[in-house]
């Protein structure tokens, strides 16, 4: 079973805005058509309305002249369009006029327009007569042309004007009837011919603005997650910004501020303890040397000083790890090439003892300028050195090498580091030898003080037997005053 990739979460947004706008408009339209099915409005135009109202009031006198009646309806249009003027004519040649009407629609007439149904007359663009709407219709006196409009001239016409005309045309059988089996597709690929531009435009905007909105408001989130990557061990007691981050995320930041201190606090609490318990312990400690130094010397005591000798390296070590914690005073500027060659000196008599020479190489022509606390490294490589003493298999040569990289190298001819292990070995109390007689806590000591200086340490591989670590220590800039002057020296 595939583990589940994370997901974006602008292109969920992307992608769920769009289907919604999309649901959205098409249950709009949907809507609307209902709505409009149900009410079936009838738009017209002044105009038509116009043809409409005079349709329904039109009537015959005894002689069979043509009169318009004043109906309510077209009592309420001539209030609303005073100007209202219009021409009615029968087969018979009866005319009815009303209102000032423009020359040219007095001779309108003749067989064309007598056999269209309807149509709409207009002129030119810039000719300010206006247009008419002109109908043949049945009314209750026969049919009848009607000519009308509801102004007098374009100037009557106030702020915008716009027109929009449509025609629809269905297929109908022989009873007039719409044929819904030809015209439905064709209304369906309408409707979709009309609707997917606008769907593509809302899913192109929604694509374009989504991600930008959505890193906007993520700004302050991102932020809040740069500052919880630089937190470590040396600033675990940290706390993130909720200033910019969303209300609906800033409970999770809160919680994770909490599991912070709770950390840190628990973290405080074990450090205290260990320190403690190594003061404790010294004391018991130095009762139990001073008694084994009074016994006789036979195998048994010898091991039993050896013990209590191992038991001290280890006490002394735990307060070391926790001195860390609270730093070592100021840094100081020294050469690496003197400091490890000071060291090798000190160690020669305890390697000569197990059985190894010690020799020192220096591959640096010139000083190697360090800043560091020099009580640390020193700790450091010692404890380097009393690992290589005691897993170097008590022979050969433990070799100690500085380079001109500010990089410290000890090197032993004993059994090596399995490459599997060179990782487990730099863990608290782990023993790559559990008979071994360390206590596990040399190498995470150096590492700890490599990684508080900026540096690192490393084993080497290659063709060569026993095992090599490399202490590397950030040196100074060339031309860094301090490290002008331990040139100079």
């Amino acid at each position: 079973m595939r583990k589940p990739r994370p997901r974006s979460l602008q292109w969920v947004l992307v992608r769920r805005l769009i289907l919604l706008q999309a649901a959205t408009f098409v249950a709009f339209i949907g809507l609307l058509v209902a709505i409009l099915t149900i009410a079936q409005p009838r738009l017209i135009i002044d105009n038509e309305a116009a043809i409409k109202h005079l349709s329904e009031a039109v009537a015959r006198t005894a002689n069979g002249d043509l009169i318009v009646r004043d109906t309510e309806e077209l009592r309420a249009f001539r209030e609303d369009f005073p100007n209202l003027w219009f021409v009615i004519r029968d087969a018979d040649g009866h005319v009815v006029r009303h209102g000032s009407i423009p020359a040219a629609y007095e001779a309108a007439g003749g067989e064309l327009l007598t056999n269209i149904g309807r149509a709409t007359l207009r002129f030119d663009q810039g000719d300010r007569r206006p247009e008419a709407a002109l109908a043949n219709v049945d009314t209750d006196v026969g049919r009848v042309q009607i000519l009308a409009s509801s102004i007098s001239s374009r100037d009557e016409n106030d702020g915008l004007e716009v027109e929009i005309n449509v025609d629809v045309e269905m297929a109908k059988d022989a009873n007039g009837d719409p044929e819904w089996l030809r015209v439905l597709p064709v209304l369906a690929l309408l409707i979709l011919c009309l609707l997917l531009p606008i769907i593509l435009v809302m899913g192109v905007a929604t694509l374009v603005t989504t991600p930008a909105v959505v890193r906007r408001s993520l700004a302050g989130l991102v932020s809040t997650a740069d500052q919880a990557g630089r937190i470590d061990i040396d600033n675990r007691a940290v706390q993130l910004e909720t200033a910019q981050v969303p209300t609906e995320i800033a409970p999770m930041v809160h919680a994770f501020n909490n599991a912070l201190s709770r950390l840190d606090e628990g973290y405080d609490q074990r450090n205290r303890f260990l320190t403690d318990a190594a003061h404790e312990l010294r004391t018991p400690i130095a009762i139990l040397r001073t008694r084994a130094e009074l016994l006789q010397e036979d195998p048994q005591s010898a091991r039993l000083r050896k013990d209590i000798e191992r038991l001290s390296h280890l006490t002394q070590q735990l307060l070391d790890r926790q001195v860390l914690e609270h730093g070592a005073g100021t840094r100081e500027v020294v050469d690496l090439v003197a400091l490890a060659k000071t060291l090798a000196a000190d160690f020669a008599p305890l390697a000569f003892e197990a059985g190894y020479e010690l020799a020192f190489e220096a591959k640096a022509t010139r000083p190697v300028p360090v800043s560091i606390h020099v009580q640390q490294v020193e700790q450091a490589v010692a404890n380097l050195l009393r690992n290589a003493v005691e897993h170097g298999g008590n022979r050969g040569t433990i070799t100690v090498l500085v380079d001109a990289r500010g990089g410290i190298e000890i090197h032993d001819e004993g059994p090596g580091i399995p490459l599997d292990e060179c990782e487990r070995v730099f863990e608290p109390f782990y023993r790559l030898r559990p008979r071994s007689s360390g206590a596990g806590l040399g190498l995470n000591l150096a590492r700890e003080i490599a990684r508080l200086h900026g540096g690192r340490i490393d084993i080497l591989y290659g063709s060569w037997s026993g095992a090599r670590i490399r202490l590397q220590l950030p040196m100074l800039d060339a031309n860094h005053p301090a490290a002008l002057l331990t040139a100079n020296v």
